[in-house]
C-alpha cells in the first residue's frame, strides 16, 4: 500500500504545472475548460465502456437484488449510518485546509446523530439544529496544498477521476474506520454499507445511458465542473431560503383575510366596502419581453408594422401569485411540473417491487427500415382497451424517458386514457431509427414521417390486445407542439389516424426565429471571460443543491435562485447538448477520419445545423422561415376546431407579433396565459386545471 500511495504522488506532482490552452469555438467545451486536454483518451474511452459493461452485467444485478430486499426507507438509514462511520474523512479535510467551522460543525453532527440519530440512522443534526453535511475528502485537501489534478483518467470500477483523486480515495480509506474491520461477518456487513452505498448512483447511470449519444463526454464534462466546484467549496451554497416571496396580490388577499377597522365598521358605506374589496380583484404581474430583460421582441421593436400601444393582449388564464422573474428563469419553472404519484413507491427505483406510476409504463419497438435501429415508445393501456387514445409528444431533444411525459401520461391516464409516449424526433435515437441521410427538423416533413409511425405503433398496440382506439388526442410541447400541429394540418387534407383532437402547448409560431433565439441566448455571456469557470461552477452548484435538497423544500416555489445571466447559461448548455447529440449521431460518432467532431460541434447553432442539413442549393436559413412556420398551416387553424393551443403571453421563442397574428388566426382555440414564458406555467394549478376541464369534455 505505501508503495501505491508514493507512486500516486509522484503521478500528481509529475503535472504540476499543466497549463491549459486556450480553444477558439463559438460554443464552450466544458470538458476541456475544466480537466483540460484528454491526453488518454482512446484508453479512457475503452475503459470507460468496460466499466459500463460491469456495471450492467454484473453490479447492477446486485443493486436490483439488494433494492429489492431492502425497502427505500432501510436504505437511507443504512446510508446514514455509512455517513457518520465517515466523519474522520470529513474532519481530517476540513483540518488540512484549515476550515475549522466545518471541523466544528462535522464534530456536532458526529456526536449528535450518533447519540441523538442511532448512530446516523436519522439526522437530528440537520433537522433539529439545521446543520448541514459537508462533501468533504481527501481530495479537496490535496488540492488545498497546491497538489494538481493531473490528466482526466477512467479507472477500473472507480470509473471518471484523476490521478489526484486516486490517490485521495486511498486517503479517504485509511481514514473510513470500516476500513480496518476484520472478521469475516463484520467483512459483510462492510460490502453490504459498500452496495447500498453505490446503489444511490445507478438511477443517474441509467439515465446517462439513455439520454445522451456520447456517455463518454457527458460524464467527462460533469466531472470536471462537479470536482471544480467541490474543490471550491461552491456547493455550500443556500437555495432553500428564498423559493417563495410574496407577491402583490398575495399582499392584498391578506389585506382582505385581516380587513382594517374601517372595512369592517358599521360607519363605512356599501359603496366603500365594495372599493375596497374591487382593489384585491388583481390578476399577477403581467410580464411582456421587452428590452429590460432582453425577451423575444429585441428584433421586432424596429419594424414599421409593430406597435407596443396597438398590441393589448389579455390572458385568458391568470396565474395569481406567480412572481415573474424574467423569460429565461421563468421558462425553467417547467422542472416543477409534476403530478402525485407518478414516482410513489416504498421501494427504490431499482427494485422490482417498485409498481410507481413511472415504472408501470411498458416500453416496445417497431421496426421502420432494415440495418437501422428499432423505433422506441412507451404505452400503458387502460384495463378498458378500447378506452380513448393519447399520444404525447415531447419537447425538442427529450427521448421516451422524459419526465415531462411519464406526468402528462399520468394526467390522461387518470381520466381514462391510454398512453403512448414517443420521443422527440429532432433527438438522436430517432436518427438512429431513420435512413442515414435523414435530417430532421422541417416540420412539414417531419410531420408525415410521424403519421406513418404513429400509425404503425397503433396497428401493433389493436393487434396485440385486440382492441380499436376509435378516439385518440395528439398532445405536444414546445416543438412537439409546433409538429403536432402540422400533423394536424396534414390529417385535415388526407385522415389516415381516425378520429383524432389535438392539443399544443407553446408552439413556436416561427421555427426559425424560436432557433435565433436560442442561439442568442447561448452565445450572450462572456464565455471568454477571467471568471468564466467560476460563473459556470457557481451556476452548476445551485443546480445541484436544488436537486439534492428536492425533499426538504415544503414551501410552494415561486422563486428561482438563479439571475438571468444564469439563466441564459444554463438554457444555453441544455440546448446545445441536445444538439450536440445529434450532430454526434448524423456524423456518425467519432472515428480516425473524424477527430475533431467536437470541435465542429462546438461551433455549430441550431442555425448553422439549419444551414448544413436543412437548407439546399444556394438557399439560406431565412428561406426555411415560412414552411417552419405555423403561417404556412393557417388554413387549417382558420377553418378547423379540432385544436386547442396554450400559450404564454411573454414567451420569449414566439414575439409578440406572433401571438398577435396567431391570436387572429386561432381565435377562442388559441388560449393564454399571463405568466410563464416558454412552458413556464405548466406545474401550476390554473393550466392542469384548464387541461383536464378540456380532457373531460373531449
Amino acid at each position: 500500500m505505501k508503495k501505491i500511495i508514493s507512486l500516486l504522488i509522484i503521478l500528481c506532482l509529475c503535472f504540476n504545472n499543466v497549463v491549459l490552452a486556450s480553444v477558439e469555438t463559438k460554443f464552450p467545451d466544458y470538458s476541456y475548460e475544466f480537466l483540460g486536454e484528454d491526453k488518454w483518451e482512446n484508453y479512457n474511452r475503452k475503459m470507460f465502456n468496460f466499466n459500463q459493461k460491469l456495471n450492467k452485467y454484473a453490479i447492477r444485478p446486485l443493486h436490483t437484488i439488494w433494492s429489492s430486499i431492502m425497502p427505500e426507507y432501510g436504505m437511507d438509514r443504512i446510508n446514514g449510518i455509512t455517513n457518520n462511520i465517515e466523519y474522520p474523512i470529513r474532519l481530517i479535510s476540513s483540518l488540512i485546509q484549515k476550515d475549522f467551522q466545518t471541523s466544528k460543525n462535522e464534530t456536532i453532527r458526529f456526536f449528535t446523530n450518533t447519540i441523538l440519530g442511532l448512530g446516523g440512522m436519522f439526522d437530528p443534526a440537520k433537522h433539529i439544529f439545521k446543520i448541514e453535511q459537508s462533501k468533504e475528502n481527501m481530495e479537496q485537501a490535496l488540492a488545498k496544498c497546491h497538489v494538481k489534478s493531473g490528466p482526466y483518467f477512467v479507472a477500473p470500477v472507480f470509473s471518471f477521476t484523476s490521478l489526484r483523486g486516486l490517490f485521495g480515495k486511498a486517503l479517504d480509506t485509511a481514514l473510513n474506520p470500516s476500513s480496518y474491520i476484520g472478521s469475516p461477518i463484520l467483512a459483510m456487513v462492510k460490502a453490504g454499507l459498500m452496495v447500498n452505498r453505490t446503489s444511490y448512483m445507478q438511477p443517474l447511470l441509467q439515465m446517462v445511458e439513455s439520454t445522451y449519444a456520447d456517455p463518454y463526454e457527458i460524464t467527462k464534462k460533469a466531472f470536471g465542473i462537479d470536482n471544480y466546484i467541490k474543490q471550491a467549496n461552491k456547493d455550500r451554497v443556500d437555495v432553500i431560503s428564498n423559493l417563495h416571496v410574496e407577491t402583490k396580490d398575495a399582499k392584498l388577499a391578506n389585506e382582505v383575510k385581516t380587513p382594517s377597522k374601517k372595512l369592517v365598521s358599521e360607519k363605512s358605506s356599501p359603496n366603500e366596502k365594495q372599493e375596497k374589496l374591487v382593489q384585491v380583484e388583481v390578476s399577477s404581474e403581467l410580464v411582456t419581453p421587452n428590452l429590460l430583460y432582453g425577451g423575444a421582441n429585441l428584433d421586432e421593436l424596429a419594424s414599421p408594422d409593430y406597435s407596443a400601444e396597438e398590441f393589448k393582449p389579455e390572458a385568458d388564464i391568470k396565474l395569481h401569485g406567480y412572481n415573474p422573474q424574467n423569460p429565461v428563469v421563468d421558462s425553467m419553472r417547467t422542472a416543477l411540473f409534476s403530478l402525485p404519484g407518478v414516482d410513489d413507491s416504498i421501494w427504490n427505483e431499482l427494485s422490482i417491487w417498485n409498481r410507481s406510476f413511472g415504472k408501470r409504463i411498458k416500453t416496445s419497438h417497431i421496426s421502420l427500415f432494415e440495418g437501422r435501429d428499432d423505433y422506441k415508445f412507451r404505452y400503458l393501456l387502460q384495463k378498458d382497451t378500447d378506452a380513448p387514445l393519447v399520444i404525447i409528444f415531447p419537447s425538442i431533444g427529450e427521448n421516451v424517458m422524459a419526465s415531462h411525459s411519464v406526468s402528462f401520461a399520468k394526467l390522461f391516464y387518470d381520466a381514462g386514457y391510454s398512453v403512448v409516449i414517443q420521443g422527440s424526433h429532432f433527438q438522436w435515437e430517432f436518427v438512429k431509427s431513420m435512413p442515414k441521410d435523414y435530417h430532421p427538423g422541417l416540420p412539414a416533413k417531419d410531420a408525415n414521417v410521424l403519421r406513418v409511425i404513429t400509425g404503425k405503433i397503433i396497428t401493433q398496440l389493436q393487434a396485440k390486445y385486440g382492441c380499436e382506439f376509435k378516439e385518440k388526442i395528439f398532445i405536444g410541447t414546445s416543438f412537439g407542439a409546433l409538429t403536432s400541429l402540422f400533423i394536424a394540418s396534414a390529417e385535415s387534407r388526407d385522415n389516415t389516424l381516425g378520429d383524432t383532437k389535438y392539443i399544443s402547448i407553446c408552439p413556436p409560431c416561427d421555427l426559425i426565429y424560436a432557433m435565433k433565439q436560442v442561439d442568442k441566448y447561448s452565445q450572450e455571456w462572456d464565455k471568454s471571460s477571467a471568471d468564466f469557470k467560476e460563473k459556470v461552477a457557481e451556476t452548476a452548484a445551485k443546480v445541484v443543491k436544488l436537486y439534492q435538497s428536492k425533499d426538504d423544500i415544503d414551501v410552494e416555489i415561486n422563486n428561482l435562485p438563479f439571475s438571468e445571466e444564469e439563466g441564459k447559461m444554463i438554457t444555453g448548455f441544455i440546448m446545445h447538448q441536445k444538439l450536440s447529440d445529434l450532430i454526434y449521431t448524423i456524423e456518425g460518432g467519432l472515428s480516425e477520419q473524424n477527430k475533431d467532431l467536437y470541435t465542429k460541434i462546438n461551433n455549430m447553432g441550431y442555425q448553422d445545423y439549419a444551414q448544413k442539413y436543412l437548407v439546399h442549393g444556394n438557399s439560406g436559413v431565412d428561406d426555411l422561415s415560412y414552411e417552419a412556420s405555423l403561417v404556412s398551416i393557417s388554413e387549417y387553424l382558420k377553418n378547423n376546431d379540432n385544436y386547442k393551443i396554450y400559450h404564454s403571453l411573454n414567451d420569449y421563442l414566439t414575439s409578440p407579433n406572433q401571438i398577435k397574428k396567431l391570436k387572429q388566426t386561432a381565435g377562442d382555440k388559441l388560449v393564454l396565459v399571463d405568466n410563464g414564458a416558454h412552458l413556464g406555467f405548466m406545474y401550476r394549478k390554473e393550466f392542469i386545471e384548464d387541461l383536464k376541464n378540456s380532457i373531460a369534455k373531449n
